[in-house]
C-alpha cells in the first residue's frame, strides 16, 4: 500500500505516499499555528518564527542549515498562512533522514539568538514594505481585513510594522510553548519514501515532545465593508469579496467550480466578456479560497481608473447573468478543468505531500481520490446556477479599491445593483 497513516503515543501524526520511480522526496512537517491563532498584540508573529527557525539551531548555525540541505543538491523552504505554518525539503531518496533530521531540528532546537532576532526583523520589515509597495499584494490584505474585521482571520500574515518592531525571544518562545506541540504537527512526506523508515525517524525526532492543549480559534464571522485608498498610481485595483462555503462544507466544491467558470480561466465569463470582448482590463480572475469554517470568493481586476466604474458593472451584471443562464457546457468545463489541475499536481511530490497533510489537518483522514472526484462529478448545472443566485444576490460582500479610484462605485452602489 502506497498511501499510508501513523500516529504516535504523543499525538504527531505521520502521512506517507510512496511515489514508484521517483528519485526524490518532499518531506515537511505542517504545524497548525498560523496567524488566525495569533492575539492581536502577537500578529505577525508565527510568520516571524518562521524566518527564526533559519536562523540558527543548538547545533547548527543559519549557514550549517542551509549547506546541509544545499550540499547534497537539496531544497528547505517555508511559509506561513493563516491557518498552517509549514516547513518543507526536497531531496533524494538517500538524503532522506538528513532532511527530516534537519527539520526536527529547525523545529525543536532554534536558539532564537538576540543578534539573529534583530537582523531577521529588519528583513522582515522590508518584507512588509515590499508588499505595501505591491498593490495587487496589499488589496487582498485589505479585502481580508474588511470582510472579517476585529478577528484573528481578519489580521495580516506579516503583522504591522509596529507589532514586528517590538516582538523579543521571550514572545518567540512563548508563541513556541504555545502552539508548537505534538498534536499540532503532521509530517507528510511523499516521493521515494519507505513509511516504516519514516515512522522510525518520526519516533526518533518527535516521539519525546510533551502533548499541549489544543488552541481554539475563535469562530469567524463574514462581515464585510468597503476600504478605499486613494493613489496615484497607473492602474486601478479592484477587489470584491463575498461568503463562500469553508472547506469542510458540503459545497465546497460547487464554488470552486463556480469560481473558475466565472473567472478561473482565459474560457470564463469574466476574462471573455470584460477583458476579450471589451478590452477593459488585462488581468481579471475569481477565486473561491477556503479556510476551516468559512470562506471568500473574490474577485479582482485592474484597469484604469475611468474604466473602473464600467468593469464594477459589468462584473455584477455577469454574475446575476451567470444564476440564470450557467451552460452545462461551462460547468463540464470547470470540472474537467478542476480534475486535471487535481490529477496534474498529484505528480509533483511537493505538491502530493502539502495536500496530504492538508487532508490531514482538515478531516484526519485521506479521502480517496476516487471520493473527491465523485464529488466534484456530482456537481450539476443546477447546482453552480443556486450558487450562483446566492452570490449574485443575497452572500455578504466587502470591497478594496486601490488607485486612481474616485470614481468607482461604492459598496452600497453595486449592492443595489445586485438588488435591481
Amino acid at each position: 500500500m502506497s498511501l499510508q497513516q501513523h500516529r504516535l503515543s504523543n499525538g504527531f501524526r505521520v502521512v506517507t505516499e510512496h511515489m514508484p520511480g521517483l528519485a526524490s522526496a518532499s518531506i515537511g512537517v505542517w504545524v497548525t499555528a498560523g496567524a488566525r491563532h495569533e492575539t492581536p498584540q502577537q500578529n505577525g508573529i508565527a510568520h516571524f518564527l518562521e524566518h527564526m527557525a533559519f536562523k540558527g539551531t543548538a547545533k547548527r548555525s543559519s549557514l550549517q542549515i542551509a549547506e546541509a540541505i544545499e550540499d547534497v543538491g537539496g531544497y528547505i523552504n517555508a511559509y506561513t498562512s493563516r491557518e498552517v505554518t509549514a516547513y518543507y525539503v526536497r531531496v533524494l531518496e538517500n538524503d532522506v533522514a538528513l532532511g527530516l533530521d534537519v527539520i526536527a531540528d529547525i523545529l525543536r532546537n532554534p536558539v532564537l539568538d538576540n543578534a539573529e532576532i534583530e537582523v531577521e526583523r529588519g528583513v522582515i520589515l522590508q518584507e512588509i514594505g515590499q508588499a505595501l509597495d505591491t498593490p495587487d499584494d496589499v488589496i487582498f490584505d485589505w479585502l481580508q481585513e474588511e470582510a472579517y474585521p476585529g478577528q484573528p482571520l481578519g489580521r495580516t500574515i506579516l503583522g504591522p510594522h509596529e507589532r514586528v518592531s517590538n516582538f523579543s525571544r521571550e514572545d518567540l518562545s512563548g508563541f513556541i510553548a504555545q502552539h508548537y506541540g505534538p498534536e499540532q504537527m503532521i509530517l507528510s512526506a511523499a516521493g521515494a519514501v519507505d513509511h516504516d523508515e519514516i515512522v522510525r525517524l518520526a519516533e526518533q525526532l518527535f516521539g519525546d515532545m510533551p502533548p499541549k492543549p489544543l488552541f481554539d480559534v475563535d469562530a469567524a464571522k463574514f462581515s464585510g465593508g468597503e476600504v478605499r485608498q486613494l493613489k496615484p498610481l497607473e492602474q486601478a485595483h479592484f477587489a470584491l469579496g463575498f461568503e463562500s462555503p469553508g472547506y469542510r462544507a458540503d459545497d465546497i466544491y460547487v464554488a470552486q467550480i463556480y469560481a473558475s467558470a466565472l473567472g478561473g480561466g482565459m474560457s470564463s465569463r469574466l476574462f471573455q466578456e470584460i477583458r476579450e470582448n471589451r478590452g477593459l482590463c488585462y488581468t481579471i480572475f475569481a477565486q473561491a479560497g477556503a479556510y476551516a469554517d468559512t470562506g471568500m470568493m473574490t474577485i479582482y481586476a485592474g484597469t484604469s481608473g475611468e474604466q473602473l466604474p464600467e468593469l464594477a458593472g459589468i462584473t455584477i451584471d455577469e454574475m446575476k447573468r451567470a444564476a440564470s443562464d450557467m451552460s452545462p457546457a461551462e460547468v463540464a468545463r470547470a470540472r474537467a478543468q478542476m480534475k486535471a489541475g487535481l490529477l496534474m499536481g498529484l505528480e509533483s511530490p511537493s505538491n502530493r505531500a502539502e495536500r496530504l497533510a492538508r487532508l490531514i489537518q482538515i478531516w484526519d483522514r485521506i479521502p480517496a481520490l476516487e471520493e473527491t472526484i465523485a464529488q466534484i462529478d456530482a456537481v450539476t448545472t443546477g447546482d453552480v446556477r443556486d450558487f450562483a443566485q446566492t452570490m449574485a444576490t443575497s452572500a455578504s460582500a466587502a470591497l478594496a479599491l486601490y488607485g486612481p479610484v474616485e470614481t468607482a462605485p461604492t459598496l452600497q452602489e453595486l449592492q443595489e445593483r445586485r438588488a435591481a
